[in-house]
């Protein structure tokens, strides 16, 4: 599998596992946010690459810094 897809799919999970457990839906994240829903959908299933900004706003909707964000370890 190509590493890209790789990276898409598990900053996907890891999106929806931060929103999940918030007990957020999509359009609350996106209102958060202030991002489109749509582009959190992509997001979460792996078929969209987020630029910088869209990785910062999502951090800052969650409160978390981006170490974590960025950390894949889903144990």
């Amino acid at each position: 599998m190509d590493d890209g897809l790789v990276y898409k799919k598990m900053f996907g999970k890891k999106i929806r596992l931060e929103r999940v457990k918030r007990d957020w839906s999509q359009e609350k994240l996106a209102e958060i946010s202030n991002l489109n829903i749509n582009s959190i959908s992509t997001i979460e299933i792996g078929k969209s690459a987020p630029n910088l900004i869209t990785i910062i706003k999502l951090a800052q909707a969650f409160k978390i810094d981006l170490p974590k964000i960025l950390d894949f370890n889903f144990d």
